[in-house]
Parts: structure tokens; C-alpha cells; sequence
């Protein structure tokens, strides 16, 4: 899409090529008879997410690695939206016998699966391994991925199917490169920041890559990639105790004017997964650099190299033992 294109959308329904409204929360549409999966849904941007789309008609699957913590955020969705159909899945991201658990689980259950939000994400200041891959690579990407492929034909099975994946505003930046050659930082000094950029750059590539591989497939399933911006969450508490301090819901109001509320953050998340005018392929964020109403946004070059997307397709399939079926 071209910068005149994206300064058209600007977030807003448009009449006749006139700007209107932004794009919110009261534009989502009826969504039952829809079911979604919203990982990570137990607090923070996903709890976000997967109330809207509860308190608009769909069934919710809360997938969470607490299932307490998922059982209260399901208690408090119901609070909101009395009669919404919520339910919890355990789910850890870290684990693939806990991902294929519960794709099983899942596959009992359903018979398709209209939305599914990745939206779990983890960053670990120090160094460490889960069945021999970094563990913030393994959180953010390998386990989405090795989901996303388990429910592909529940995925497929739906009319309008759609996978969303939220990134970070940081693949926006041509600078930022995926190392194929050191994903576990064995040749590199590991610092957790950079750990968690490279698995939002892989969470990128992987979506557009997903898209590609569905363009030509007898299918409307659709892949769309997000990021919320500089949202208020509970993900500043992996930052360290200095950032986790000044994250604290008294001291927020410091940073109002670069941040935005987790409603204001889950809503790229909600076009994606609801918007009849989304597109696969697409890229959601806020209007600003760190804020603002849903628009489309244009990822860096490396996101978007089909080549660099095929050899981490290969490594994650070779990792987590998936092998997508189109």
C-alpha cells in the first residue's frame, strides 16, 4: 500500500473517499455464531481483546498457561457481558506437548475455528533454553506457530476464518534483521530486548508468510499481522524493576502523552479479527508511532522478504515438528 493509501485509511470509515469516524470498538459486528481463540487472554491486551469479542456475540476460548488466572478473567468477562459464552484452554506457549495437548483439546471441541489472536508474548532478560531454542523465540513464535498450524483445517474449516498476530512496532524499522544463523544467541552477547525483537520479527515474517502460502488455496482463511503501540499493560512488569515501577498503574499518567490505554491498544487487534474491509496480508497499528486509532502500517524490508519468511517457515517446522497441510 502507498503513503497516500495509508493516509487515506487513517483509521477511518470512509464515505466516498471522505474521512468520517475512527475505527472503535462500536464497529466491530455481530459476531455470533463465531468462535475465537484469544491466547494469552487472561490480562493485559488479550483479556482486552477477548472481551470485545465476547461482549459482540462470539464464543471465547481464553487460552492461558494459568488456567486460575484464565477462570478469573473469564468470571469478569461474564461480569461484563452477562450470558457471553467464555471458556478457559490451558495453554503453554513454552511447551509443544502443551500446544499439541491442546490442539487435541480443541479439535474435541470444535468443529471450526473462526478467529484465532495470537497474542501471548514474553520477553526474558536472561538467556535461557526450552527443548533447545531461546525461550523468548519459543514463546513468542514457536508455539504460536506450531498452533496456528495444528488448527489450520478448523482454521479453514470456517467461511472467514482469520489468524492474527501481534507484533511490535519495531519491524517498522529497516534496520531490524532476523539472525537465521544464531536464533538461540549462541554467537551473539544475549540481551533480553533484542531476543524479544527478533521473535516479533519472526512473529512478522510468519504472518505474511502464512498469507502467501494461503493465496491460491480454495480457502478464505486470511492472515493479518498487528501491533498496539506503546500500550498500558501488565507486559512492562519483564522490563526490569525499574521499568516495571514507573509502570505501575498510579505512576501511568506520566507517560499519557506517548502511551495509550490497553483499549486503545487492543483495537488493531480487534480490526484485524473483525473488520470486513481487512485484507490478508495487512499490517495494523495506531496512526502515531506509539498511539492512536487502527490503520494500516507498513512493516520494514526484511519483514516482507519472502525469502528470509521460507527459511524460518523451514527451521520452525523443523523445530517444532508441524508441518502445515494447505
Amino acid at each position: 500500500m502507498s503513503s497516500v493509501e495509508s493516509k487515506i485509511d487513517c483509521g477511518r470509515k470512509c464515505v466516498v473517499g471522505i474521512k468520517t469516524e475512527p475505527w472503535t470498538a462500536a464497529d466491530i459486528p455481530d459476531l455470533n455464531g463465531r468462535t475465537a481463540i484469544v491466547t494469552g487472554a487472561n490480562t493485559g491486551l488479550g483479556l482486552e481483546t477477548a472481551r470485545q469479542l465476547a461482549a459482540h456475540g462470539a464464543r471465547v476460548v481464553l487460552a492461558c498457561r494459568d488456567t486460575g488466572k484464565g477462570e478469573a478473567a473469564a468470571l469478569d468477562i461474564r461480569r461484563g457481558a452477562p450470558g457471553a459464552e467464555v471458556s478457559v484452554l490451558e495453554l503453554d506457549l513454552l511447551s509443544l506437548d502443551s500446544v499439541r495437548k491442546a490442539a487435541a483439546q480443541v479439535h474435541d471441541e470444535f468443529e471450526r475455528i473462526d478467529l484465532l489472536v495470537n497474542n501471548a508474548g514474553a520477553l526474558n532478560r536472561k538467556r535461557t533454553l526450552t527443548a533447545g531454542v531461546e525461550t523468548t523465540l519459543a514463546a513468542n513464535h514457536l508455539g504460536p506457530f506450531a498452533f496456528t498450524g495444528l488448527l489450520l483445517d478448523l482454521l479453514r474449516a470456517a467461511p472467514d476464518g482469520r489468524v492474527v498476530t501481534v507484533s511490535n512496532g519495531t519491524i517498522m524499522q529497516k534496520a531490524e534483521t532476523l539472525a537465521l544463523d544464531d536464533l538461540n544467541f549462541e554467537r551473539r552477547r544475549y540481551k533480553g530486548f533484542a531476543a524479544y525483537k527478533q521473535s516479533k520479527m519472526a512473529n512478522a515474517l510468519f504472518a505474511f508468510e502464512l498469507q502467501r502460502r494461503l493465496n491460491g488455496t480454495d480457502t478464505a482463511l486470511m492472515s493479518v499481522l498487528v501491533h498496539p503501540g506503546a500500550a498500558e499493560s501488565d507486559f512492562a512488569r519483564n522490563l526490569g524493576p525499574a521499568v516495571a515501577f514507573l509502570a505501575r498503574p498510579s505512576l501511568r499518567w506520566m507517560f499519557r502523552f506517548f502511551m495509550q490505554t490497553v483499549e486503545m491498544g487492543a483495537l488493531p487487534s480487534l480490526r484485524a479479527a473483525t473488520d470486513p474491509g481487512v485484507r490478508g496480508g495487512e499490517f495494523l497499528g495506531p496512526s502515531g508511532s506509539f498511539k492512536g486509532f487502527p490503520v494500516r502500517n507498513e512493516a520494514g524490508r526484511q519483514a516482507n522478504d519472502p525469502e528470509v519468511a521460507a527459511a524460518l517457515w523451514a527451521e520452525s517446522e523443523r523445530l517444532s515438528g508441524v508441518t502445515y497441510q494447505f
